[in-house]
């Protein structure tokens, strides 16, 4: 079998519980490997130069060998979308037991005082857990000074992709550093979104990597720039079907230390999945297992053929662009 097989497609639109990055509906292109079924789902809006990359990650999973485990469970986070204090509860149920929570912020149309709301109503509801930020690179640094400052008292346990260019993380990290702001910084787009993904840690401009699969190109390269960043450790998510987000658990299985929750529990941000028996977090954690996609499901959420006809194109594209 080829390598870089791919069979047995079909386009998805799942739909979202909640808003979540601007968007309701979740698209992904489902396909088998010779080894394993895989998840191909760079966001629509990424050019094709990203999404190739996704794509290799994708194909990776499908036809590579699986690396080794140090852990059979994953512990993971519960995940806020810009949701108002007053829906937080709601929103949050789905994921039972957890003891950590990332808060997306920075979301268009809202403002500071709308994310410095929703931060303290989950510390008022949830007293004991800790609490992450994620901004997605949609503060300036002054903005993420007034955030830093105005919630101090939650002792926050880092703020992810704050800002967008690592002069920015550089000199927001100085500021902490000087007010004597326990707060870490962590870099995702920094990562992922960059030539030289090893730059934002050699330049000293952040104190945990957040780490994905597909957009890093498969498990073992993510392992490696894992490994050479000197960085800790965040493994995520992209929005996945449960396909997707087992390629995470897997990279945080084979990850030799873990010292935060992973943010692998977004099947429950999901309104429907691909798979009968979802990944979601029991009592915190989520099961290292893999998952196979059930053709009723597949065939319930099937996108429009308009916009499975737009994957498949993408998909032809990006393999293009990874065979030169």
């Amino acid at each position: 079998m080829a390598a870089d097989e791919i069979t047995d497609v079909a386009v998805v639109a799942l739909p979202l519980r909640t808003k979540f990055r601007g968007i309701v509906v979740r698209e992904a292109l489902i396909f088998r490997g010779s080894q394993r079924w895989s998840e191909f789902s760079p966001f629509v809006e990424y050019e094709d130069d990203e999404a190739s990359q996704w794509l290799a990650g994708a194909i990776s999973w499908a036809n590579d060998p699986l690396p080794s485990s140090f852990r059979q469970s994953i512990p993971v986070n519960a995940t806020l979308p810009a949701v108002g204090p007053d829906e937080v509860a709601d929103v949050l149920s789905p994921f039972g037991r957890f003891s950590s929570v990332k808060i997306k912020v920075a979301e268009k149309g809202q403002d500071l005082e709308d994310d410095i709301a929703r931060a303290r109503r989950v510390r008022d509801l949830y007293p004991d857990t800790k609490i992450r930020l994620d901004a997605n690179a949609g503060y300036t640094t002054e903005q993420t000074m007034q955030v830093a400052r105005k919630l101090k008292s939650l002792d926050l346990e880092y703020i992810e992709q704050p800002v967008k260019t690592i002069a920015e993380l550089k000199e927001l990290r100085n500021w902490l550093a000087e007010e004597q702001i326990p707060l870490k910084v962590a870099v995702d787009e920094s990562i992922r979104k960059s030539t030289d993904p090893l730059l934002v840690a050699r330049e000293q401009a952040a104190d945990i990597a957040v780490i994905k699969v597909q957009p890093l190109g498969g498990i073992r390269r993510a392992l490696a720039i894992a490994s050479e960043s000197g960085l800790e450790i965040v493994v995520s998510s992209a929005l996945e079907s449960s396909i997707g987000i087992a390629h995470g658990l897997h990279l945080a299985a084979a990850m030799p230390t873990l010292s935060y929750d992973c943010g692998l529990a977004t099947a429950r941000l999901l309104g429907g999945d691909v798979v009968a028996s979802p990944l979601v977090p029991v009592a915190g954690e989520i099961e290292l297992r893999e998952v196979t996609p059930s053709e009723e499901l597949l065939e319930k959420y099937a996108a429009s053929p308009e916009r499975t006809q737009w994957w498949l194109e993408r998909l032809e594209r990006c393999r293009q662009l990874l065979e030169t």
